[in-house]
Protein backbone atom coordinates (compact mmCIF):
# COMPACT_ATOMS: atom_id res chain seq x y z
CA UNK A 1 0.00 0.00 0.00
CA UNK A 2 2.80 2.41 1.11
CA UNK A 3 4.68 1.86 -2.57
CA UNK A 4 0.96 2.90 -4.01
CA UNK A 5 1.51 6.46 -2.71
CA UNK A 6 4.61 7.53 -4.40
CA UNK A 7 3.92 6.37 -7.75
CA UNK A 8 -0.03 7.58 -7.58
CA UNK A 9 1.58 11.13 -7.36
CA UNK A 10 4.12 10.55 -10.44
CA UNK A 11 1.38 9.56 -12.54
CA UNK A 12 -0.58 12.82 -11.63
CA UNK A 13 2.38 14.05 -13.04
CA UNK A 14 2.42 12.01 -16.45
CA UNK A 15 -1.26 12.84 -16.44
CA UNK A 16 -0.48 16.59 -16.37
CA UNK A 17 2.10 16.56 -18.76
CA UNK A 18 0.15 15.09 -21.21
CA UNK A 19 -2.90 17.65 -20.79
CA UNK A 20 -0.02 20.06 -21.35
CA UNK A 21 1.12 18.84 -23.98
CA UNK A 22 -2.74 18.99 -25.93
CA UNK A 23 -2.93 22.75 -24.27
CA UNK A 24 0.46 23.71 -25.83
CA UNK A 25 -1.12 22.85 -29.61
CA UNK A 26 -4.36 24.01 -28.86
CA UNK A 27 -2.68 27.08 -28.00
CA UNK A 28 -3.21 27.82 -24.18
CA UNK A 29 0.32 27.55 -23.50
CA UNK A 30 0.12 29.79 -20.36
CA UNK A 31 -1.96 26.78 -19.00
CA UNK A 32 0.06 24.38 -20.06
CA UNK A 33 3.25 26.05 -18.49
CA UNK A 34 1.50 26.15 -15.48
CA UNK A 35 0.35 22.36 -15.36
CA UNK A 36 4.04 21.90 -16.35
CA UNK A 37 4.91 23.47 -12.59
CA UNK A 38 2.44 21.39 -10.69
CA UNK A 39 4.70 18.52 -12.42
CA UNK A 40 8.12 20.09 -11.20
CA UNK A 41 6.09 19.94 -7.54
CA UNK A 42 4.89 16.29 -8.32
CA UNK A 43 8.11 15.42 -8.47
CA UNK A 44 9.73 16.77 -5.51
CA UNK A 45 7.18 15.54 -3.78
CA UNK A 46 6.84 11.81 -4.88
CA UNK A 47 10.55 11.42 -3.80
CA UNK A 48 9.70 13.21 -0.42
CA UNK A 49 7.06 10.63 0.05
CA UNK A 50 9.38 7.72 -0.66
CA UNK A 51 11.62 9.09 1.69
CA UNK A 52 8.58 9.76 4.34
CA UNK A 53 7.14 6.59 3.85
CA UNK A 54 10.36 4.35 3.84
CA UNK A 55 9.79 3.23 0.26
CA UNK A 56 12.61 1.43 -1.28
CA UNK A 57 11.11 0.46 -4.76
CA UNK A 58 12.98 -0.19 -7.69
CA UNK A 59 9.86 -0.10 -10.23
CA UNK A 60 8.54 3.35 -8.44
CA UNK A 61 12.02 4.63 -9.34
CA UNK A 62 12.16 3.86 -13.08
CA UNK A 63 8.62 4.83 -13.43
CA UNK A 64 9.68 8.27 -11.84
CA UNK A 65 12.42 8.39 -14.70
CA UNK A 66 10.24 7.46 -17.58
CA UNK A 67 7.55 10.43 -16.17
CA UNK A 68 10.38 12.59 -16.41
CA UNK A 69 10.99 12.04 -19.59
CA UNK A 70 7.46 12.91 -20.43
CA UNK A 71 7.56 15.70 -18.29
CA UNK A 72 10.26 17.42 -18.59
CA UNK A 73 11.55 16.46 -21.79
CA UNK A 74 9.02 15.85 -24.15
CA UNK A 75 6.61 18.46 -22.78
CA UNK A 76 9.19 21.45 -22.44
CA UNK A 77 9.88 20.70 -26.34
CA UNK A 78 6.43 21.11 -27.13
CA UNK A 79 5.86 24.01 -25.18
CA UNK A 80 8.97 25.95 -26.67
CA UNK A 81 8.67 24.58 -30.04
CA UNK A 82 4.62 26.47 -30.09
CA UNK A 83 6.09 29.34 -27.88
CA UNK A 84 9.14 30.18 -30.57
CA UNK A 85 6.69 29.43 -33.50
CA UNK A 86 4.50 31.99 -32.13
CA UNK A 87 6.99 34.28 -31.32
CA UNK A 88 8.32 34.36 -35.10
CA UNK A 89 4.90 34.24 -36.54
CA UNK A 90 4.36 37.78 -34.70
CA UNK A 91 7.61 39.12 -35.72
CA UNK A 92 8.76 36.84 -38.40
CA UNK A 93 12.53 36.71 -38.10
CA UNK A 94 14.76 36.47 -41.63
CA UNK A 95 16.84 33.38 -40.38
CA UNK A 96 13.58 31.49 -39.10
CA UNK A 97 11.78 32.21 -42.29
CA UNK A 98 14.62 31.05 -44.87
CA UNK A 99 15.35 27.76 -42.79
CA UNK A 100 12.03 26.73 -40.61
CA UNK A 101 13.46 23.60 -39.88
CA UNK A 102 15.78 25.25 -37.20
CA UNK A 103 12.62 25.38 -35.04
CA UNK A 104 13.55 21.51 -34.37
CA UNK A 105 16.43 22.75 -32.49
CA UNK A 106 13.91 22.57 -29.48
CA UNK A 107 14.14 18.89 -29.95
CA UNK A 108 17.27 18.58 -28.62
CA UNK A 109 15.37 18.71 -25.17
CA UNK A 110 13.65 15.32 -25.14
CA UNK A 111 17.01 14.05 -27.03
CA UNK A 112 19.27 14.92 -24.81
CA UNK A 113 17.88 14.44 -21.58
CA UNK A 114 16.89 11.02 -22.37
CA UNK A 115 20.54 10.85 -22.62
CA UNK A 116 20.50 12.26 -19.24
CA UNK A 117 18.00 10.19 -17.50
CA UNK A 118 19.82 7.12 -18.77
CA UNK A 119 23.44 7.99 -17.43
CA UNK A 120 21.65 8.95 -13.99
CA UNK A 121 20.41 5.55 -13.85
CA UNK A 122 23.35 3.68 -14.05
CA UNK A 123 26.25 6.43 -12.78
CA UNK A 124 26.97 5.60 -9.31
CA UNK A 125 28.92 8.87 -8.94
CA UNK A 126 25.49 10.78 -8.59
CA UNK A 127 24.40 9.92 -5.24
CA UNK A 128 24.89 13.09 -3.24
CA UNK A 129 25.17 15.62 -6.17
CA UNK A 130 24.51 15.83 -10.00
CA UNK A 131 26.97 15.21 -12.99
CA UNK A 132 25.84 17.75 -15.84
CA UNK A 133 22.24 19.87 -15.42
CA UNK A 134 19.13 17.77 -13.41
CA UNK A 135 16.72 17.40 -15.87
CA UNK A 136 13.59 19.02 -14.06
CA UNK A 137 15.96 22.00 -13.80
CA UNK A 138 16.39 22.10 -17.08
CA UNK A 139 12.99 22.32 -18.04
CA UNK A 140 12.17 24.81 -15.34
CA UNK A 141 14.23 27.38 -17.55
CA UNK A 142 11.56 26.61 -20.28
CA UNK A 143 8.77 26.72 -18.09
CA UNK A 144 9.00 29.75 -16.55
CA UNK A 145 10.31 31.87 -19.66
CA UNK A 146 7.41 30.90 -21.12
CA UNK A 147 5.14 32.26 -18.14
CA UNK A 148 7.09 35.63 -17.77
CA UNK A 149 6.89 36.12 -21.25
CA UNK A 150 3.26 35.64 -21.86
CA UNK A 151 2.46 37.72 -18.49
CA UNK A 152 4.55 40.85 -18.59
CA UNK A 153 2.83 42.57 -16.60
CA UNK A 154 3.67 40.22 -12.81
CA UNK A 155 4.39 43.05 -10.05
CA UNK A 156 7.72 43.61 -9.39
CA UNK A 157 9.61 45.52 -6.89
CA UNK A 158 12.57 45.70 -9.45
CA UNK A 159 11.56 46.39 -13.40
CA UNK A 160 13.53 44.02 -15.15
CA UNK A 161 11.34 43.99 -18.13
CA UNK A 162 13.13 46.01 -20.32
CA UNK A 163 16.26 43.73 -19.67
CA UNK A 164 14.34 40.45 -20.07
CA UNK A 165 12.36 40.57 -22.54
CA UNK A 166 14.05 41.15 -25.62
CA UNK A 167 15.47 37.94 -24.37
CA UNK A 168 12.64 36.33 -23.44
CA UNK A 169 11.04 37.19 -26.53
CA UNK A 170 13.15 36.83 -29.46
CA UNK A 171 13.59 33.62 -31.34
CA UNK A 172 16.98 33.38 -31.94
CA UNK A 173 18.21 34.19 -28.54
CA UNK A 174 15.71 31.09 -27.14
CA UNK A 175 16.97 29.12 -29.82
CA UNK A 176 20.57 29.42 -29.12
CA UNK A 177 20.08 29.21 -25.12
CA UNK A 178 18.25 25.66 -25.90
CA UNK A 179 21.07 24.44 -27.48
CA UNK A 180 23.66 25.65 -24.56
CA UNK A 181 21.32 24.47 -21.62
CA UNK A 182 20.38 21.34 -23.50
CA UNK A 183 24.01 19.86 -23.85
CA UNK A 184 24.86 20.94 -20.35
CA UNK A 185 22.61 18.38 -19.29
CA UNK A 186 25.17 15.68 -20.23
CA UNK A 187 28.12 18.04 -19.81
CA UNK A 188 30.89 16.66 -17.15
CA UNK A 189 30.49 19.09 -14.80
CA UNK A 190 29.19 18.83 -11.28
CA UNK A 191 26.35 20.56 -9.97
CA UNK A 192 25.93 20.77 -6.36
CA UNK A 193 22.83 19.35 -4.82
CA UNK A 194 19.86 21.96 -2.97
CA UNK A 195 19.23 19.14 -0.69
CA UNK A 196 19.69 20.61 2.97
CA UNK A 197 20.16 17.80 5.57
CA UNK A 198 20.22 20.25 8.80
CA UNK A 199 21.10 24.55 9.30
CA UNK A 200 24.43 24.10 10.08
CA UNK A 201 25.76 26.92 7.70
CA UNK A 202 29.40 25.38 7.65
CA UNK A 203 27.68 22.15 6.21
CA UNK A 204 25.45 24.01 3.78
CA UNK A 205 27.03 26.91 2.61
CA UNK A 206 26.30 26.23 -0.92
CA UNK A 207 23.03 25.26 -1.23
CA UNK A 208 21.52 27.83 1.48
CA UNK A 209 23.61 30.29 0.19
CA UNK A 210 22.04 29.60 -3.49
CA UNK A 211 18.10 29.32 -1.89
CA UNK A 212 18.92 32.51 -0.25
CA UNK A 213 20.02 34.24 -3.87
CA UNK A 214 16.35 32.66 -5.06
CA UNK A 215 14.13 33.81 -2.26
CA UNK A 216 15.72 37.51 -2.44
CA UNK A 217 15.61 37.58 -6.42
CA UNK A 218 11.90 36.28 -6.09
CA UNK A 219 11.37 38.56 -3.70
CA UNK A 220 12.11 41.49 -5.92
CA UNK A 221 11.47 40.45 -9.52
CA UNK A 222 8.81 37.68 -9.24
CA UNK A 223 8.73 34.37 -11.46
CA UNK A 224 11.35 36.42 -13.28
CA UNK A 225 14.00 34.77 -10.62
CA UNK A 226 13.47 31.29 -11.85
CA UNK A 227 14.80 31.41 -15.45
CA UNK A 228 17.61 33.46 -13.98
CA UNK A 229 18.62 31.19 -11.34
CA UNK A 230 19.01 28.17 -13.67
CA UNK A 231 21.59 30.14 -15.42
CA UNK A 232 23.23 31.40 -11.79
CA UNK A 233 23.20 27.73 -11.24
CA UNK A 234 24.65 26.74 -14.30
CA UNK A 235 27.24 29.93 -14.18
CA UNK A 236 28.39 29.12 -10.42
CA UNK A 237 28.40 25.45 -10.99
CA UNK A 238 30.77 25.76 -14.02
CA UNK A 239 33.20 28.35 -12.03
CA UNK A 240 33.09 25.48 -9.24
CA UNK A 241 34.54 23.12 -11.66
CA UNK A 242 37.93 24.89 -12.91
CA UNK A 243 37.90 26.71 -9.60
CA UNK A 244 38.60 22.89 -7.75
CA UNK A 245 40.31 21.98 -10.81
CA UNK A 246 42.90 25.26 -10.23
CA UNK A 247 43.53 24.41 -6.61
CA UNK A 248 43.79 20.69 -6.99
CA UNK A 249 46.80 21.29 -9.55
CA UNK A 250 48.09 23.94 -7.37
CA UNK A 251 48.59 21.63 -4.69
Amino acid sequence: MKNSVPNSITIISLILSCWAIILTFEGNLNLAAHLLIICCVCDFLDGFAARLLKVNNPLGAQLDSLVDMVAFGVAPAMLMYQFIKNLHEANPVQLLSDYPWLLFITFLIPILSSFRLAKFNIDTRQTKSFIGLAVPAHATFYIFTVIVALNPDLPKLVDVNPFVMPIFTNPLILLGLTVLLSFMLIAEVPMFSLKVKNLKWSENQTPLSFLFILITLSVLTNLVAFPIIILIYIVWSIIAKYTVKQKTTQA
